[in-house]
């Protein structure tokens, strides 16, 4: 797969994603590879192309 094509993918699979706190609709940072939750108020990382969907692991946002 191009990498192209990969990063489309990855980008549909993350817009399908909700926040596990608040199960509202999150929005990709791609800037900092964060999925954002403004409802619950906390980002979410990305690390290594894999969304760590763990409020634990969630920054807080400022």
């Amino acid at each position: 797969m191009s990498e192209a094509k990969q990063a489309q993918f990855d980008r549909r699979m993350l817009e399908t994603l909700i926040c596990p706190q608040t199960q509202t609709v999150l929005e990709y940072d791609a800037a900092s590879q964060e999925l954002i939750s403004k409802a619950a108020n906390l980002a979410f990382p990305i690390r290594n192309g894999i969304p760590v969907m763990l409020v634990d692991e969630a920054r807080t946002l400022d």
